[in-house]
């Protein structure tokens, strides 16, 4: 059907809405909308199926908008297709608690599907979307039965282009062969410096060939509509490579400062609004102007997508007929529910059992729940010998042209690719089907911290099995060894970091991690082999923090996590027969899930009345919300026997006596001591 002189109007409303709702906020990218409007008008009325009734129906075509600075252009688009996106929204455009956030944010804003700003993420999260969409597919399809078969569209600029995240993103998708994914880069030779030949010159093109996508280019971004709807459907026709359409454009098409980076960021001036409105054939006067042609064409592709969802729920009712079990597993997933009864397959220990590492224990929980719960989809970061991250009977993740795997599959290999594996991870989690688990290195989660952060803001429930998590990984020195990376995303929001002391705590923080439908966890694991603990129980430890070892008339509370807790436990008795003190000990694995329990328990706890100090060998950063006095790491590691290195920094019984003792005899004259629980005012919103 050709395009008529209504795509135009609609083209050129959408880039209005952007010039006015930057204009009223005073802020906002308006230049990337302007250039865009043609492409995405293309996509959102002529290729995406989607059903703003049902945002979240499982075999929409998903959208992603990498470069996210330019999001007033899905806003517009939101709001024409009829989602739950009013004119009086685009109107609060970046100011508090509107629908409307400067970036997109996926649980503030209906149809957005994740949370983009720093560039080079939302591409990721892309790839996450259709590694998802691939397998979700091969688990659930049957002849006769195309359940699942929807694309994942990216719009992404040079900022995201320059990000190494989107290349790590890029070598992955082009290696699994994702023929669902299509990538439409907008290329307008400017970012905030200016032109991108200050320090942007390579062939991207060429890059991506080499990745292994296909390349399509558009050199008329501005007005060829036909030329971009034919790119997107010869990508369309490419099942075995993802697809990138090089798109020429014009940022800020129509205004004065079109084409220069004077209009990336920065609202547009009255007059030139003017001159663009005229231009365009609008009225200057008026702001916010919709034509009713314009809805009446987008809400016509909408109710195209309502139509295309209830010829799928028909072919759900059929399939939940010929394959009962498959269905009811398919529904549970997009509930968010996990199987009943999972938790029954969670291991559990006795204090007699042998010492075993964490990570060992991790290893040992997704063998066992893996079976049981269908939705983890593992991986690991070139690490899988390390972080014991793959249950044996796993089945990879690969093209089955490869011969390595299947689409099925459910082990990824990321590759040394941590940074694109987390943003990977927040695409998978967003889809709605899987639930992602990964692994590599405590210390190199921090080559991930800016999608880490992305699925706390999120609210997304994915898992990193973080292993080799102290200067206990030994020889492999300080490069290695995590010092700040604990308080680093212990103090990030909406996260949590668990580091468990034994097997029970281990299967604790599983069991939250998994029943935490919208946070995500870090669990740090050990090397060395870890004594099970008298008092530790699944019951207890989920509360985030117990009692190890009770004493009546204690004289100090050893508050520690992870392989320090058994060192903790046996300075008890040090305590006792070299300087005739009494300790208790609690093991405190994760401090986001104590936070939240009542304070009546916590002062049980951390009960008034009695020092504290932490033993933690990493930074004490933290711990003082916690203890009266802190014995960590506030240095960096060395290279040695784990023992040695444990000596070395008197992480001993006797290095903990000798440093409770001094405790003890500071606090001795102070009277009514407080926990350092009990305070104000609970830093919790």
């Amino acid at each position: 059907m050709a395009y008529s002189e209504v795509d135009k109007v609609a083209i050129n409303t959408i880039r209005l809405l952007a010039v006015d709702a930057t204009f009223k906020a005073s802020s906002g990218h308006p230049g990337a909308p302007m250039g865009l409007a043609p492409a995405a008008h293309v996509l959102f009325n002529r290729i995406m199926t989607y059903n703003p009734k049902n945002a979240n129906w499982v075999n929409r075509d998903r959208f992603v908008l990498s470069n996210g600075h330019a999001c007033m252009l899905q806003y517009a688009l939101l709001h024409l297709a009829g989602y739950k996106m009013s004119l009086d929204d685009l109107k609060a455009f970046r100011t508090v608690d509107s629908a409307t956030p400067g970036h997109p944010e996926s649980h503030d804003t209906e149809g957005v599907e994740v949370t983009t700003g720093p560039l080079g993420q939302g591409f990721a999260n892309a790839v996450g979307l259709a590694i998802a969409e691939r397998h979700t597919a091969a688990v659930f399809n049957k002849p006769g039965f195309d359940l699942i078969n929807n694309h994942t569209y990216v719009f992404l600029g040079d900022g995201c282009m320059m990000e190494g995240v989107a290349s790590e993103a890029a070598s992955v998708a082009g290696h699994l062969q994702l023929g669902n994914l299509i990538a439409i880069y907008d290329d307008n030779h400017i970012s905030i410096d200016g032109d991108t030949n200050c320090s942007f010159t390579e062939d991207v093109a060429k890059r991506f060939e080499a990745y292994g996508w296909h390349v399509v280019v558009v050199d008329d971004g501005d007005h060829d509509l036909e030329g971009i709807e034919a790119a997107i459907k010869k990508a369309q026709a490419v099942t075995d490579k993802p697809s990138l359409i090089k798109l020429k454009t014009t940022i800020g098409f129509g205004s004065k400062q079109q084409g220069t980076h004077s209009v990336h960021g920065s609202a547009l001036k009255p007059d030139d609004i003017t001159q663009v409105k005229i231009q365009f054939g609008f009225d200057p006067e008026k702001t916010f102007v919709v034509p009713q042609e314009v809805y009446d064409l987008y809400h016509k592709r909408s109710a195209h997508g309502a139509a295309r969802e209830q010829e799928w729920e028909q072919l759900l009712a059929k399939y939940s007929q010929a394959h009962p079990a498959e269905a009811a597993d398919l529904k549970r997933r997009l509930s968010g529910q996990l199987p009943e009864g999972w938790e029954k397959s969670l291991p559990t220990y006795a204090a007699t059992d042998a010492a075993v590492a964490t990570r060992k224990l991790s290893e040992t929980v997704l063998t066992k729940v893996e079976a049981v719960v269908p939705e983890l989809l593992g991986g690991s970061a070139d690490l899988t010998p390390s972080t014991l991250t793959r249950w044996k009977a796993a089945v990879d993740f690969q093209p089955p042209s490869l011969g390595l795997g299947d689409w099925s599959g459910r082990y990824i290999r990321y590759g040394v690719r941590e940074h694109g594996m987390g943003s990977i991870m927040n695409g998978l989690a967003a889809y709605g089907t899987v639930i992602p688990t990964s692994g590599t290195f405590l210390n190199f989660v921090s080559y991930a911290a800016g999608a880490v952060r992305l699925s706390a803001l999120s609210q997304v429930r994915v898992i990193w099995v973080a292993t080799h998590d102290s200067i206990g990984l030994g020889e492999d020195g300080p490069t290695h060894q995590p010092i700040e990376t604990l308080a680093h995303f212990r103090a990030l929001p909406n996260c949590m970091v668990w580091r468990p002391a034994d097997g029970n705590e281990t299967s604790a923080a599983y069991y939250v991690a998994l029943t935490s439908k919208h946070t995500p966890s870090i669990l740090a694991l050990s090397r060395q082999n870890l004594p099970q603990l008298e008092n530790s129980t699944i019951a207890h430890a989920i509360k985030g923090g117990y009692v190890v070892h009770e004493a009546a008339n204690a004289n100090i509370t050893l508050v520690s996590t992870g392989s320090e807790v058994g060192i903790c436990v046996d300075a008890v008795k040090y305590l006792k027969e070299h300087h005739n003190l009494t300790a208790r000990v609690v093991s405190l694995p994760c401090f986001e899930v104590f936070d939240a329990q009542s304070k009546e328990y916590r002062l049980s706890v951390l009960p008034d009345g009695i020092p504290s100090l932490s033993v933690e060998v990493m930074s004490t950063m933290g711990w003082e919300r916690y203890t009266h006095e802190q014995f960590g790491l506030n240095r960096f590691g060395a290279s040695g026997g784990y023992k040695d290195v444990y000596k070395k920094f008197e992480f001993t019984p006797e290095g903990i006596s000798k440093r409770a003792v001094a405790t003890v005899e500071f606090y001795k004259g102070v009277s009514n001591l407080r926990s350092p629980v009990n305070r104000a005012f609970q830093q919790l919103i």
